[in-house]
């Protein structure tokens, strides 16, 4: 039998009206659960009345980082529409492909985003478009709306969003949301992460992404917390606001390059983090130096894992292993099955590397308009991750690199993540990443990319040198090359096919010795 999806953001108005559940850093805008509730219930109002919004259309959004989008996130549900964040970094053309396969009937913008967003909307045939802030049409529109009469009856297993991965290979692919799914990771997180009604949240990556919006944002307002939402990503504000005992925050989460950012902050030393109770870390590979630096100042970072797929959270480190298991991704949730698998189907053994498979009521049923990566990307409702993964003898799992990140270098598998890793422990460099380039000899060797701290210096034999005292032989870059900073996507990846694109020829001269 389906089973109801159930607005949390009306539950908490009933329960606790006047705690505040978002506050807009950029406007200062502050709102209690029974106002959010209320201009929530304003908007689905006038898309249904105004602009025609049926259960099953589209409303995109493109616009930095605001409470409004926590809003069109909701009011979607209450109308049964499907929700579309937008990437803020894509140009026309690569939101052209994307709106054109989402097709949308309404764009929500801010002034930033405006002549982006106008010129897609004009390109797709979207038939309305709405500018966010103060003399905007979004904010007049909720003046004047008469409040949402009749709420959809919605469930859990209905869309409630697409929301379109990065693209690294090909077109991107939108990953079908569901309500289940979103709600399955409030709970599958609110343990691990002690999401309780007295979180404070600040956030700081993209709503656009998985991790912006549920890492810990809706598992906050899920349980009555209260969340800040920073428009840009600033280090040295974020350290402020985690530091100022009137904010109260106690949660954060970030990728590694936020906090890596912070930590090279002159701020960080003297910053104050007793009050934050988690510490979250996912989206890509940890450098353990940069986990030793936040545990010297007392905190342990979470690590996890997971994907804009598995809504995203898969595992969790408990915060009592993180420091005796830094470097593992943890063990999976709750509700949520894992399988390491070799590439004849079997499961891996303990210790050996594998490809990770997930199943689980957290899992996206497919992909927008895509049976073709549907039939690729699952196997008896497994979904392939594409990640190279290995579990230890305590249960414990360690997201190796990304599969098609992995090189062959004279006969043997190198995996990037792990040559980066020893690359951090140089003190000078302030990132790296590690790309196969192809080679006559070997097949593939490796180059690392690396951007230098400001005020430090390294020498290509340096970096040789203590690659080999560290890693073997077939493991060590052959090739260096220095940057100024290395190409990241909206999330703060660092985009690997930007770097083989720009490093396709290397330079002979820097071959090792």
């Amino acid at each position: 039998m389906p089973v109801r999806y159930y607005d949390w953001i009306a539950h908490h108005r009933r329960r606790t009206p006047d705690k505040v559940a978002l506050i807009d850093l950029a406007s200062g805008r502050r709102f209690t659960y029974a106002e959010l509730d209320a201009r929530v219930s304003r908007l689905a109002g006038h898309l249904r009345d105004e602009l025609e919004v049926e259960r099953g259309d589209r409303v995109a959004v493109l616009a930095l980082n605001t409470t409004d989008t926590l809003e069109v996130q909701f009011a979607c549900g209450r109308l049964g529409a499907i929700f579309v964040p937008l990437n803020t970094r894509l140009t026309v053309p690569e939101l052209n492909y994307i709106v054109g396969d989402a097709a949308p009937g309404v764009m929500i913008h801010d002034d930033d985003l405006a002549e982006t967003a106008l010129a897609v909307a004009k390109l797709c045939n979207v038939a309305a478009a709405m500018r966010l802030g103060r003399g905007g049409s979004y904010e007049a529109a909720i003046a004047a709306a008469k409040p949402l009469e009749q709420i959809e009856k919605v469930m859990l297993d209905d869309i409630s969003t697409i929301m379109y991965t990065s693209g690294t290979t090909g077109q991107p692919k939108g990953a079908i949301i569901t309500h289940a799914m979103t709600f399955w990771n409030c709970v599958n997180l609110g343990g691990p992460a002690y999401i309780a009604p007295s979180s404070v949240l600040l956030t700081v990556l993209p709503l656009f992404h998985t991790g912006g919006l549920n890492c810990y944002t809706n598992p906050v307002l899920h349980s009555g917390g209260t969340v800040l939402i920073m428009r840009v990503f600033d280090p040295a504000e974020a350290l402020r606001l985690i530091s100022d005992p009137a904010q109260g925050i106690n949660v954060f989460f970030g990728v590694p390059s936020i906090y890596q950012f912070m930590a090279q902050h002159p701020a960080f030393a003297t910053s104050d983090f007793s009050r934050l109770i988690i510490g979250g870390v996912g989206g890509a590979p940890m450098p353990l130096p940069l986990l030793k630096t936040w545990e010297a100042r007392g905190v342990a970072l979470q690590q996890g894992y997971g994907m804009t797929e598995t809504s995203p959270a898969v595992m969790v480190l408990d915060r009592e292993d993180a420091a005796r298991k830094a470097g593992s991704s943890g063990k999976p949730v709750l509700h949520t099955e894992v399988r390491i698998v070799r590439p004849d189907g079997t499961d891996a053994a303990v210790g050996e590397l594998g490809e990770l498979w997930v199943k689980g009521p957290n899992i996206t049923p497919g992909y927008w308009n895509r049976p073709d990566a549907n039939a690729s990307s699952f196997t008896d409702g497994w979904l392939h991750t594409g990640d190279a993964t290995r579990i230890d003898e305590e249960g414990f799992y360690y997201i190796v690199d990304r599969w098609k990140d992995m090189y062959i270098s004279g006969g043997e598998n190198v995996y990037p993540a792990e040559v980066e890793s020893v690359l951090h422990q140089l003190a000078a460099i302030a990132e790296a990443a590690v790309i196969g380039i192809a080679d006559e000899q070997w097949g593939e060797v490796g180059m690392a990319v690396i951007a230098v701290k400001p005020g430090h210096s390294l020498a290509p034999a340096e970096i040789h040198a203590h690659c080999q005292a560290n890693l073997a032989r077939f493991k060590c870059p052959r090739l260096i090359e220095f940057v100024e900073a290395l190409p990241r996507n909206a999330t703060g990846k660092i985009h690997k096919p930007t770097l083989r694109k720009q490093f396709s020829q290397p330079k002979p001269t820097d071959t090792a010795a």
